[in-house]
């Protein structure tokens, strides 16, 4: 059973970056064919994909936010990380970490999700 556990802080000021891990159990993300998503959702908005890492360490990013997004991975301690610089008050949003189809981008399918922490960032 695939589980995903995120971890990050619960609060970003404006400007500094938001940093979030997402850590893996009961699977490898080196395993073929599936890809570590990482998605937001603002307040009263839609889910919006913000990119992925894939089993064989390939990036793919929304073209919304590529320059802006970063998307890493460890495989020793089978995690994937988000990074988000001089974020605004714009990203205040709930962050999810998924395992996703690689099927099409963005992704179609979710297997997976993480619990999804809060993050607001202060006005």
């Amino acid at each position: 059973q695939v589980q995903l556990q995120e971890s990050g802080p619960g609060l970003v000021k404006p400007s500094q970056t938001l940093s979030l891990t997402c850590t893996v159990s009961g699977g490898s993300i080196t395993a073929g064919y599936r890809g570590w998503s990482w998605v937001r959702q603002p307040p009263g908005k839609d889910l919006e994909w913000m990119g992925v890492i894939a089993y064989d360490g390939s990036t793919y990013y929304s073209p919304a936010l590529k320059s802006r997004t970063s998307i890493s991975r460890d495989t020793s301690t089978s995690q994937f990380s988000l990074q988000l610089p001089s974020v605004t008050p714009g990203a205040a949003a709930v962050y999810y970490c998924a395992a996703s189809s690689i099927a099409s981008l963005p992704p179609a399918e979710y297997a997976y999700w993480g619990q999804g922490p809060q993050l607001p960032v202060p006005s």
